[in-house]
């Protein structure tokens, strides 16, 4: 007989990081949601002053506070921090 072990409850995911944004200081590349690895960014419909589409945090559990969305930035209008 296979006896049945009971796994732990799971917890649930406190966020590791958070991302922010100066939304008009963006050029509305895209490159902070195309290289976030969690999925975290997404981009708005809305428009900044100078008329592009910034990105908005979809998912802000999911930040792990990588630092790519900074990295990739060419304006310097997004970055994450850790908590």
């Amino acid at each position: 007989m296979v006896e049945k072990v009971e796994s732990r409850p799971k917890r649930a995911r406190k966020p590791r990081g958070e991302v922010y944004i100066e939304r008009e200081w963006c050029k509305g590349c895209g490159f902070c949601v195309e290289f976030c690895p969690t999925g975290v960014l997404e981009m708005s419909a809305e428009f900044n002053a100078k008329g592009y589409h910034p990105p908005v945090v979809a998912d802000p559990e999911k930040c792990n506070a990588c630092g790519l969305c900074g990295m990739y930035c060419p304006e310097f209008a997004i970055w994450s921090v850790r908590r």
